[in-house]
């Protein structure tokens, strides 16, 4: 019996895309301009040809702001847990299509699609940091974006977003008034990209996507404008591993009671003392290069840290299931551990394949076949997990003490 012949797949691409961005369009933009008073520069070529857009990941809205300088439908690579919200994920999908890719992970089905929408002559858009950004400065870039550029075989966009770390950095709940502007910087053309080398390919999309928001001047306010810097910084320069809590423009280290404030110009001002760092930026660096030394093997006996979270099992792409409200969350050098009332799970870092931070507080991890969702309370830092995890992995793969180490974001 001759086999059933498969059916041909639903192309991705969709006329409803393009009328519901004409639908939404003036709606999206004048709530982004009303919130963040950005200047978005136009991209003109955009009306007749397609691209592959990278770009920087500076605020919650950076999608917005590529729609406001391409005006036409884009199809954006977006982590897993888009797609995880039962009904919602399912009208997003409807409306926009983005493109699934598991966070952290070499997805070659994100691949697939992405070479199926180019193929269909769909734009494209990727921030290939996969993280936005803590510390007011790109973050980490994979080399695999090479392969994905020579793989569309497209016009690269280079799209870059300057001051939108210092309107709404990642763990702030609140929008500054402050500069902030988009646009495409740069376009590096198919043939330009096929004399270079990975290596040239690589340095020169790394270059045009870095920003430093602190190079912009200019002041950003808020009277909240330290309010959770503690979901991104838990080490104290005077006391090590500790954990802090803010309020309004200053945040206190509770363990040794150091006070440091949050100013205007995105500086940082010790109060009673001089605080050894300028940026956040520069404090973060020095955050990782304190875990880089850490030997994880001291910290196996009691655990480092101690938090509560709300405990969900993700079922990719389709919705979460609750397991418990309230966990309390415990932290090793080697390991993590999940205890409530009827939950007692260990996560060894062994068997632990991927730890995640998704939005500003939550934590994916991914241990065998389970994907378990962590949702802490408002000063829940999510960052040190994935810190810990990563530098014990890099510790078994034999990487230096010391030495610059991707720590996951």
């Amino acid at each position: 019996m001759d086999q059933a012949k498969k059916k041909p797949k639903k192309p991705w691409r969709r006329p409803r895309h393009r009328v519901y961005r004409i639908l939404f369009e003036w709606a999206v933009f004048i709530y982004t301009r009303l919130a963040y008073h950005i200047r978005v520069e136009r991209f003109k070529r955009a009306k007749k040809e397609q691209f592959f857009i990278l770009m920087n990941h500076q605020t919650a809205f950076d999608q917005f702001f590529v729609e406001m300088a391409f005006r036409t439908p884009v199809y954006y690579v977006a982590s897993e847990d888009l797609f995880s919200k039962g009904w919602l994920s399912r009208i997003i999908e409807h409306v926009v299509a983005p493109i699934p890719i598991k966070k952290s992970v070499t997805d070659m089905k994100a691949v697939k699609t992405c070479v199926r929408v180019c193929r269909e002559g769909g734009t494209i858009a990727i921030a290939p940091e996969g993280n936005r950004t803590y510390s007011g400065v790109t973050e980490s870039i994979k080399p695999s974006i090479t392969g994905l550029i020579r793989l569309l075989r497209i016009p690269v966009a280079i799209f870059r977003i300057e001051g939108g770390y210092g309107v709404h950095p990642r763990w702030s709940d609140v929008i500054r008034k402050g500069k902030i502007q988009a646009r495409v910087t740069r376009v590096i053309e198919p043939a330009e990209y096929a004399t270079m080398t990975d290596e040239e390919l690589f340095d020169i999309v790394s270059r045009e996507l870095y920003w430093d928001d602190t190079t912009i001047g200019g002041e950003y306010r808020h009277k909240k404008a330290a309010e959770y810097l503690e979901r991104a910084m838990y080490v104290c320069p005077d006391c090590g591993l500790s954990e802090w809590e803010s309020q309004k423009d200053v945040i206190c280290c509770k363990k040794c009671g150091r006070r440091v404030r949050y100013l205007p110009d995105l500086r940082l001002e010790g109060l009673g003392r001089p605080f050894p760092f300028t940026y956040v930026k520069d404090w973060y660096r020095y955050q990782e290069k304190f875990v880089c030394n850490l030997d994880p093997a001291a910290y196996t006996e009691a655990p480092v840290y101690e938090d509560k979270a709300a405990l969900s099992r993700v079922i990719l792409y389709k919705h979460k299931e609750s397991i418990a409200n309230e966990v309390t969350v415990r932290l090793w050098g080697d390991r993590m551990q999940l205890i409530g009332a009827d939950v007692n799970i260990a996560l060894p870092f062994d068997e632990v394949s991927v730890m995640s931070v998704l939005g500003r507080n939550k934590l994916n991890i991914y241990i065998g076949q389970e994907l378990y969702q962590l949702k802490g309370g408002k000063r829940f830092n999510a960052v040190k997990y994935v810190n810990f995890y990563y530098h014990y992995d890099n510790v078994k793969r034999g990487v230096e003490y010391g030495e610059l180490q991707f720590l996951g974001l």
